[in-house]
């Protein structure tokens, strides 16, 4: 469950459709009880093979159903219209809360987790989120099982019980979902911005909300939170501002059948969604400089422009235009202009962040050093840069251009995850006509240069808002936000500045985007004589084995599309021999990156998305989309590899670099326990502050040695999967290896050995300890398989405010009582379990990019199991109840002489943190007092006492890489 501010897309808010508007009759087979109108004349993709229906029901909810006999999940998500702007003034947070306490019991299933329980053993999940103007509610299930979960979910907007106990436990939950939320610069900053709106306006509002705004104030002036729910929902929950999205494997008339009977008896309050025409920033609180001190050491600046809403425009995509014109990242642009003097390194332009009647046109800049110097420099091109938009006038070429590219990607869109689908999609229902609602954000049809030119003129110096965030404005920040503490202080922008602005006037230097030249034109599907789209996909084979290069290749016969998925690992034992060599090839992937912004970007548009990453044993580069200029793209990024370093873009990179170092001291306490947990059980593994005294003295010059070095010893391991031909692959991949020194060596077979996991003992084991939401110990509380290396063990995570002993001591109470649940357990409900487990190793992969993930997996751990889910679910089928009580007894179990476990604490010791412990606020139980913990003090020498376990045997035998190699 989570809260988070609206995104200004291209939704038109408010088009209701009248009964029957654009619908047809009912079709054969499908009752009119119920249903008001019908819509069969959806648009949809011409690759999409589910069919669709939209109904408008008796009590006015809107409804997408989805057929798709394949799908391997069922979904639904429905979508209520009112956020937290909705919020009484007296009780922030309250439609935050309302969303966590639906799932908590109704009249006809009381149990509280009776949802929960009944996706879990079905193979499902859920979740919530609340927005400004709107709340979404979505989960997924079995395909057998959507019919009882759709009755359970129902009557969420039915009638919840919205009871005492759980209305006064599921606060802690809201308090410490906001506390999470305390050191993101994110949520800091966009409560500044709340701060500062119109005090009248509800957008100044905070929507999280805390136990203070809805337990300790609220009853401080004698307000019943729980009563004040049930107004809340009876006042806004109404079915005429409800959608709700349903995908099943069941055909459309089954699929109607089943929902309005389940969501027809929800009331009809005769509501009108909220919206707010006046904007939160009126003229007298715009021409604003914000300053800000980050938690993190971060350098931002935002720039932002009050609109108006925008989003009844979709066809013509006004605020696309914008976006794509001043957000670009090629020659001519404004990023470009302010990376060659240094001042920035990333820079997005979008419309954001509003709600209903109002909007925000925001340019968000990446700082460097340099850059917090120049921040009027920066405006002043931005103006630069708009006045040249508004000297040549919209062009009707790059609207074009973008219409097309939006058509290509509506026509081979990749198929969404069920639950993704119904979320992304229910809200759309609120706004637009249902035929539109599959492809409001890829067809655009009319031309509107009027459009544009309103939305330009609202980017003028008059209307502007600006936010720097730095550390360094520590000392001049006086005012305090008061939910997060945020230090800030408001400006006026002088008079002088804006009439500087005002006057900025085109150059040379910044310009439209070029033609994009990554755009597809041979977008035919090659006949693959492998499979057929339903059968089992086949492996990838080798196809080129040298000793620098290994390739894997498989022609797509699974989804039949143009695209392709191509990775290509350059493995060398360098970077991971110390912290500096570590350091290094981070960096570099970093500058490259950095190099390659310019002339890759307009890939990324065509449909073209790439990846280049750093990792322990080298670096990997990633391409995913249509096949057609994949090569082109490949070949520009591993030609940047062996390029001299910029010694300027080095310092600023390398400034980046342990500025992020640094700011991990800021992560939240689980992401330390990961990283601790980590260094204790893998046998090579720098720490943070080895890596960090070697970053700080890193040098270009060592960068250029480092790049030559790991170049003439490497091998390049790569998987081709897609619509790409054998011979091109082997042209790709025979290009890489002549871009290599011609004075390099391969690689020894030793030389490409994987890092192995430390053994723990028997006494104490191999299982991260952390525990259990119903107890409110923390927010978050994650519980699952850590696997690593070849090895594998539970893991729990628990982050809270209560000491770690403490929590260690309920998760081995909650450990240590699951032994009676497993032996209580019916065998029926066992086998739920096993069978949901089964599914959902069996779910198959939605695109390419998903099986190249999966094929890559079983290449990358060197283990080479293809049909890996078709095997363990064999396994899996075999175990038994008891096979399952036997395991808990000698792996899990408290009791056990055979458990080995791992438990690593981070305390707090800030004054009222959970390390400054008093007696009676955590009392500690040791439920094995017979055994003692071994205080892990120095983790070399723990690590040099201990084992390493063994690498699995592969699945099947494939050569080791490396100078042996041939084929």
């Amino acid at each position: 469950m989570a809260i988070g501010k609206s995104t200004l897309g291209l939704r038109d808010p408010g088009s209701g459709i009248p009964p029957n508007s654009g619908g047809s009759r009912s079709p054969a087979g499908a009752s009119n009880v119920g249903v008001m109108g019908r819509y069969n004349n959806i648009i949809k993709s011409q690759e999409d093979k589910s069919s669709y229906r939209g109904l408008i029901l008796s009590n006015r909810m809107k409804v997408l159903l989805v057929s798709d006999p394949k799908t391997e999940k069922s979904a639904a998500a429905l979508d209520v219209n009112v956020g937290y702007l909705s919020d009484p003034d007296e009780l922030p947070g309250l439609a935050h809360f309302c969303e966590h306490m639906l799932f908590l019991g109704t009249e006809k299933y009381p149990q509280e987790n009776e949802y929960s329980k009944f996706l879990s053993e079905h193979g499902g999940g859920s979740n919530a989120s609340t927005a400004m103007d709107h709340t979404t509610y979505y989960f997924d299930v079995l395909p057998p099982h959507l019919g009882r979960a759709l009755d359970i979910f129902a009557q969420f907007f039915i009638r919840p019980l919205f009871t005492e106990s759980a209305t006064s436990r599921e606060l802690n939950a809201v308090n410490s979902e906001h506390e999470k939320n305390t050191t993101s610069n994110y949520w800091r900053l966009e409560q500044v911005n709340c701060a500062l709106a119109d005090p009248r306006h509800p957008y100044s509002k905070f929507g999280t909300g805390n136990k203070e705004t809805l337990d300790i104030i609220p009853k401080s002036k004698g307000i019943n939170v729980r009563d004040e729910l049930l107004k809340f929902h009876e006042r806004w929950y109404s079915s005429n501002i409800m959608t709700l999205a349903v995908l099943g494997k069941e055909s459309l008339d089954e699929l109607e059948a089943l929902v309005v009977p389940l969501f027809g008896p929800v009331l009809d309050r005769d509501v009108t969604a909220p919206s707010w025409p006046e904007h939160p920033f009126p003229p007298s609180r715009r021409r604003t400089r914000v300053h800000c001190v980050p938690v993190k050491d971060t350098r931002s600046l935002s720039i932002s422009f009050p609109s108006p809403d925008m989003r009844r425009y979709y066809k013509s995509g006004p605020a696309r235009y914008v976006s794509h014109a001043v957000g670009h990242e090629g020659p001519g642009s404004l990023l470009a202009a302010l990376k060659a003097r240094g001042w920035c390194n990333n820079l997005s332009a979008d419309p954001t962040g509003g709600a209903r009647g109002f909007g925000f046109f925001d340019v968000l800049v990446d700082l460097t050093e340099e850059g917090i110097d120049h921040v009027d420099d920066i405006i002043t091109l931005l103006f630069q840069y708009l006045a040249m938009l508004r000297a040549q006038g919209p062009q009707q070429w790059v609207w074009e251009e973008q219409r097309e590219l939006s058509a290509i990607s509506f026509r081979f869109q990749d198929k969404y995850e069920p639950r993704h689908f119904v979320k992304g999609h229910v809200s759309l229902l609120q706004d637009y006509p249902i035929e539109d609602v599959l492809s409001v954000y890829d067809l655009m049809t009319e031309w509107r240069p009027d459009l544009i030119e309103e939305l330009l003129d609202c980017l003028t110096p008059e209307n502007i808002r600006v936010a720097i965030m730095a550390k360094r404005f520590e000392e001049k920040c006086t005012q305090i936000e008061p939910w997060y503490g945020t230090k800030y202080l408001r400006e006026t922008i002088e008079d002088a500045k804006i009439k500087t602005w005002r006057s900025a006037t085109p150059t040379q230097e910044l310009h439209l985007p070029s033609v994009n030249e990554y755009i597809p034109t041979r977008l035919e599907v090659l006949e693959s004589e492998e499979e057929s789209p339903t059968a089992a996909p086949t492996a990838p084979t080798i196809i080129k084995d040298t000793p620098l290069v290994r390739l894997w290749y498989k022609l797509d016969g699974e989804f039949r599309l143009p695209k392709a998925t191509m990775r290509f690992s350059y493995v060398s034992p360098l970077p991971n021999s110390d912290p500096l060599c570590y350091n290094l090839c981070t960096v570099w992937v970093m500058l490259v990156r950095d190099a390659l912004q310019q002339s890759t970007y307009s890939a990324s548009l065509a449909g073209l998305s790439w990846s280049l990453g750093s990792e322990v044993n080298g670096i990997t580069i990633t391409i995913n989309g249509y096949d057609d200029k994949q090569h082109v793209l490949l070949d520009t990024i591993s030609g940047m590899l062996s390029a001299k370093p910029d010694p300027q873009r080095f310092e600023i990179i390398k400034e980046i670099f342990v500025r992020a170092m640094k700011n991990y001291e800021t992560e939240q306490p689980y992401q330390h326990a990961l990283l601790e947990q980590t260094m204790c059980l893998t046998d090579v593994c720098w720490t943070r502050p080895q890596l960090l005294a070697a970053a700080q003295v890193m040098t270009v010059d060592q960068l250029e040695d480092f790049i030559s070095r790991m170049l003439r010893k490497v091998h390049i391991e790569g998987l081709i999967i897609g619509n790409v031909t054998k011979e091109r692959a082997l042209e790709m991949a025979d290009g890489l290896e002549a871009k290599l020194p011609k004075d390099g060596t391969p690689l020894l077979a030793q030389q490409l050995l994987q890092r192995r996991e430390v053994e723990i003992e028997k006494v104490w084991g191999d299982t991260s300890c952390a525990l259990l939401s119903q107890e409110q110990l923390g927010y978050i509380v994650v519980s699952g398989v850590r696997r690593a290396n070849g090895v594998q063990g539970l893991r729990v995570i628990v982050q809270g405010d209560r000491h770690p002993r403490y929590l260690e001591t309920r998760i081995e109470a909650f450990i240590g009582n699951a032994q009676e649940y497993l032996e209580n357990m019916k065998n029926e409900e066992f086998l739920k379990f096993r069978s949901a487990l089964a599914a959902r190793k069996l779910e198959k992969a939605k695109h390419i990019g998903e099986r190249a993930t999966r094929f890559w997996s079983e290449i990358a751990t060197q283990m080479y199991n293809f049909d890996r889910a078709t095997i363990e679910v064999e396994q899996l089928n075999a175990v038994t109840q008891q096979d399952l009580i036997e395991y808990y007894k000698k792996h899990i179990s408290p009791k056990s002489d055979e458990r080995r476990k791992l438990s690593v604490h981070v305390v707090s010791t800030a004054e009222g943190g959970a390390g400054r412990l008093t007696p009676d606020n955590d009392t500690v139980i040791d439920t094995r007092s017979d055994r003692q913990p071994i205080i892990v003090t120095d983790i070399v020498e723990f690590k040099s006492r201990r084992g390493l376990y063994p690498h699995p045997v592969p699945f099947m035998s494939v050569p080791r890489k490396g100078a042996h190699c041939k084929l």
